[in-house]
């Protein structure tokens, strides 16, 4: 698929999400290049909604652009609505997210909203999870530790060099998994000893996911 294909697919279901924002709430809006679609619908349609709650600073950097306020987390009691891109997506919803970087921001804003509607193009559906290798943010010092845990369970964990998150963190990008029980997997890797986030989103899937094809947007 060329990138201008999936650009276009990128934007038809952006601007599908936007059908289910519910006019003047505070919307959490997630991290990468599908939410970016999502913001310039946004900015077209002033007023639209009420502020944001931001999963990294390159999104705060993007609504405020946009003339949309931004709120902290904390200083939200009702999040009604995330809406948010992934790398790898199911028919059962489950996500792999993090190839931004934003894995954490975005699982606590999923945590927190209502409902999670994930955006992708049609390239991101996949059968089984785990060809886009899974982000792992771990706090600094424990990063080599929980590298040989993973080496020890067939896993072959790579340092993203270069990357600190939005927290101070590092990132292993999780190679040679074949991902047949997401939630579980989630649980396990996410009860190491260092570990932040798990960048699998299946404990808590997305609602709804809306998937933009060269025919439209799928629904699932």
């Amino acid at each position: 698929m060329t990138t201008s294909m999936a650009d276009a697919n990128k934007r038809r279901a952006a601007e599908a999400a936007l059908q289910h924002v519910p006019p003047g709430c505070i919307l959490g809006v997630g991290t990468g290049s599908t939410v970016r679609f999502l913001i310039e619908a946004l900015a077209a349609s002033p007023g639209r909604i009420h502020a944001a709650v931001s999963s990294s600073n390159a999104t705060t950097a993007l609504l405020v652009a946009a003339g949309i306020a931004v709120l902290d987390l904390n200083d939200v009691a009702d999040l009604p609505l995330y809406i948010d891109g992934a790398d790898e997506a199911t028919r059962a919803r489950h996500l792999i997210k993090g190839g931004g970087g934003a894995l954490t921001r975005e699982k606590i804003i999923a945590a927190a909203a209502t409902r999670f509607i994930c955006i992708i193009d049609e390239s991101k559906l996949v059968g089984t999870l785990g060809a886009f290798p899974l982000p792992v943010e771990v706090i600094p010092m424990a990063r080599a530790l929980i590298a040989r845990q993973l080496q020890a369970r067939g896993a072959r964990p790579v340092w993203r060099q270069g990357c600190v998150t939005d927290n101070g963190n590092h990132i292993l990008d999780v190679h040679g998994l074949i991902i047949d029980d997401p939630p579980s997997l989630e649980r396990e890797i996410g009860a190491l000893a260092g570990v932040v986030t798990v960048g699998l989103f299946a404990v808590r899937p997305a609602d709804l996911l809306l998937i933009g094809t060269a025919h439209g947007c799928e629904v699932i």
